[in-house]
């Protein structure tokens, strides 16, 4: 027999050998696809059912935010399930709630007091709990010289502020903002993209 010459057993380990590595490649393919719809099954849970994206509109929120800008809102971090592992909302948050005098409009504000704080304004001076605030996200141009007499916010209230002052409609306004109106919690900006970046 000529050494080029397969014999019948030969060409069966052939045959056998490629269809183990056909296998091989099609299951190799098979973990891949799967590997690509799991990420996107995350991507898909992460974009729109951990995160919703909102669109700003006005300018209340300068100079942290522009009119238009498009951000993400955590909303997961303010629901029962953020409770459960210790999120919380806290003083200084971005957020965004439903206007408690009309649900249908949403507004995004900062929370300035939370349940159980004293909140009073002496000419433009927020003071919590007795102590002024320092409020670096308030340029002196967008500062105004409003005062508030002191209240008490009671349980599940809290009292929203722009950060632009002079312009802003929020809790010295329309009051304190009931907790099961409150939507999310700022998270980033995604577009422009030369504003993109995590909302303090």
């Amino acid at each position: 027999m000529d050494n080029d010459t397969l014999s019948t057993g030969d060409v069966q380990q052939a045959t056998g050998s490629r269809v183990r590595r056909s296998a091989a490649r099609a299951g190799h393919e098979l973990r891949q696809i799967v590997e690509v719809l799991l990420v996107a099954g995350i991507l898909f849970f992460v974009a729109f059912v951990l995160y919703q994206p909102v669109r700003v509109e006005g300018t209340s929120m300068l100079p942290v935010l522009e009119d238009q800008d498009q951000l993400f809102i955590n909303k997961v971090a303010l629901s029962e399930v953020g409770s459960l592992v210790g999120e919380k909302i806290e003083h200084g948050n971005v957020v965004v709630f439903r206007y408690p005098h009309d649900t249908t409009k949403k507004y995004i504000k900062r929370v300035i007091g939370v349940p159980g704080d004293t909140v009073r304004i002496s000419h433009g001076t927020v003071i919590v709990n007795g102590v002024p605030l320092q409020e670096p996200y308030v340029p002196a141009k967008y500062s105004d010289e409003r005062s508030l007499p002191e209240l008490t916010l009671e349980p599940g209230e809290y009292f929203m502020m722009g950060d632009h002052r002079s312009v802003s409609s929020d809790s010295r306004d329309f009051g304190p903002v009931k907790r099961d109106l409150i939507e999310g919690r700022a998270a980033f900006v995604f577009w422009p993209m030369d504003q993109a970046g995590v909302v303090r």
